[in-house]
Parts: C-alpha cells; structure tokens; sequence
C-alpha cells in the first residue's frame, strides 16, 4: 500500500470513529427527552443525521456499546426524580402548545420567546391556563425549559435581559409571603398519636411514619422512599438500619448521601425504633418498601411503595383530630399542617441543639 492509499485508509478509520462517537453523542442527548417530544432540530455541523421521534433512537449503536448506553440512559434518569422529571416534561409540552398558538418557533431558543412566554403565564393568559400563575410555578416552568433545552444541546440563556428584568418584574409585582407551616411540638405528636388506633395495620404503619419522621426531620419523599435494607428496589429513596442504639437512616437527597442518626425514645409508646419494628414484625415485611398500602378493610399489606402525599394527608388528619392549633379555625388548621410541620417540630423544639438540626435535617447555613 503506497502512502497515498495508506493515508486515505486511515482518513477512512478516523472518519468511522468519529461517526461512532457521534452516535453515542446522539444517544446521550436522546435519553434526556420524554417519548411524546418532538424530534428536535440539530446543527448540521454538529450532529450527522436527525433521529426519528420516539423513546428509543436508532443509530445503529455498535453492539459492544449497546450496553453502555443502557447505562448511561439509567444515569441520565438517575440525575433527577421521576417527579421531576413529569413535572418537566409536562411544563415543556405546554411551552410548546403555546408557542405553536402564537405561531413562534420552539427553536433554537430566543430570550424573547421565553420572556413572552412568562409573562403570559404571569398574566394568566398562556395557554390552559384560566387564572395568572404563581411565581413558583413560572420559576418551576422556567427550570424546566432550562433543562430540556440544556437536554438537546442548546442551552437557554436564563440571564439574558428579556427573560431576567422580566421575572425580576414579575416577582416584585406578584410574589406573595410565603405560608408558614405550624410547627409540630412534642406534646402535639403525642396528642395526634393518640387518635390512632394501634389495633390495626394501617395505625401502626401511621405511627411509625409519625414518630420517624419527626425524630428525623425527614421530608415525605424520604420517608416513604425508605426501604427494609440497603440497594434493595431500583425507586428507593434510602433505607434503614436498625442497631443497638437507634435507628440509622441513610438517605439520598438533592444534594447527595447523608445519614441521620434516630435514637430510643423516653418510652414505647412514643418510641420511634420501637414503632419501626413493630410496623415490621406485624406488617411481615423483610424486604423492599418500608411503607406500603394497608389493604382488604385494613387487613393485608400491599407490596406498592406509600404515596408521598399520604405523609401530608396524614399530618393534617391526624393534627385535626387531635386539636392542634385549636386557636386556629378548621379551614386554618388544614392549610398551616403538613409534612413540613414534622421537620419544623423538631427545628423549633429548645431541647434540640441548633448545629444538630442544622445536620439532622439536612438544611443549610444561610
């Protein structure tokens, strides 16, 4: 082979890699987009070809790559929540319903576009919506254009005058304080854990969601998304150990790993560990969530991880039927009592030294 055919052969090699490596980019950036998204337009200088629309693209991967893109794809899923994940894929599709109404390309992305586009929904005019949104809902839908846009290689520029002096305007002009939630007080968790019947299932289950989420301060996503043990379902949030001296809970939050420590109660009825294991023992579970559904008239344990929204729900039955707040009308009562109410217990409680709570919850110096 003389040096000009050699040359060319090896042209030939390096141009096959880089096709490959384009491949894989395309895969990569076509894991980031929910199946109904609309094929997305990609520099030609860029990309080789355009993918068809669907969840899976076909690129002709090579097969010893195959399944590391299966793995990336986990990852790239693993970057968010799958809450997340909905609430962006639903607030991408109503960007593009109405920017199809007001005969505006969804790309590339233009500032202006997106400035028009808030301040619509500010003004309760954007598409489906009958009433002016709230400031975190247009910051949420925001963060999400952000992040499909940075998912299809064409970052938005969210500092740019038309979209910035826009939601600077749009916070001074419609923001509103923010609704404190009441705090939960020792004294009010033993009261509402009074209204449970420990006779059954589904009281027992409330208890112990009760009582671990207040002596850890954990949100409602960390306490259903506990299971039995460690690396044991592909949802899991976290999970447990139980030792000697408490319970240890490792959790995985928005910002990475952390533990807290959960101790023995001043006695069984209001002892989280206690609880725990009961709920385990009666309940019969050895494996996989921790929380689940009680079934068939409160008789049988489902094998479904608890809804969050379960926690919320309840806090306020149980805060209701209680009487905490009884300062405060009903209508009051349901509205200031969450899942919230349980960390900021346990922050407002003068027993409790201020760096471990800082460290126990999971909040921030400010």
């Amino acid at each position: 082979m003389d040096r000009k055919a050699e040359g060319e052969h090896r042209a030939g090699e390096d141009k096959a890699s880089a096709d490959d490596l384009l491949d894989i980019v395309d895969v990569v950036m076509e894991m980031g987009q929910a199946p109904a998204d609309p094929p997305s337009p990609r520099p030609q200088a860029a990309y080789r070809s355009q993918p068809p629309s669907g969840s899976e693209p076909t690129f002709g991967l090579p097969a010893h790559l195959e399944q590391l893109a299966d793995h990336a794809r986990k990852y790239v899923e693993a970057a968010s929540s799958a809450n997340t994940r909905r609430a962006y894929a639903s607030d991408w599709k109503h960007f593009c319903a109405w920017a199809r109404r007001q005969n505006l390309e969804v790309f590339p992305p233009e500032p202006q576009t997106v400035g028009l586009y808030i301040t619509a929904c500010a003004s309760g005019k954007a598409t489906g919506d009958k009433t002016p949104r709230s400031v975190s809902t247009i910051e949420r839908r925001l963060s999400a254009l952000s992040w499909n846009y940075g998912q299809r290689g064409q970052p938005l520029d969210r500092k740019d005058r038309h979209i910035a002096t826009v939601l600077a305007g749009i916070r001074n002009s419609h923001a509103s304080p923010p609704r404190q939630k009441e705090a939960i007080l020792p004294e009010d968790l033993i009261a509402m854990l009074e209204t449970l019947d420990r006779g059954t299932l589904r009281g027992l289950r409330d208890r112990a969601m009760l009582l671990l989420g207040f002596a850890g301060a954990l949100r409602r996503s960390e306490i259903v998304g506990l299971d039995v043990a460690r690396d044991q379902t592909e949802d899991g949030r976290g999970w447990i150990e139980i030792l000697d001296k408490g319970v240890l809970v490792t959790l995985r939050g928005k910002t990475g790993w952390r533990e807290v420590e959960i101790g023995h109660g001043s006695s069984d009825a209001i002892c989280p560990v206690v609880a725990v294991q009961t709920w385990l023992k009666l309940a019969r579970i050895g494996h996989g969530p921790l929380f689940r559904r009680v079934t068939g008239q409160g008789k049988a344990v489902g094998a479904e991880r608890l809804n969050d929204q379960e926690v919320a729900h309840l806090v306020k039955r149980a805060a209701l039927a209680a009487g905490v707040g009884g300062d405060l009308s009903e209508g009051e009562r349901g509205t200031k009592f969450s899942d919230h109410s349980l960390r900021a217990g346990l922050a407002s409680s003068a027993e409790v030294d201020e760096r471990y709570v800082q460290k126990q919850p999971g909040h921030t110096s400010r």
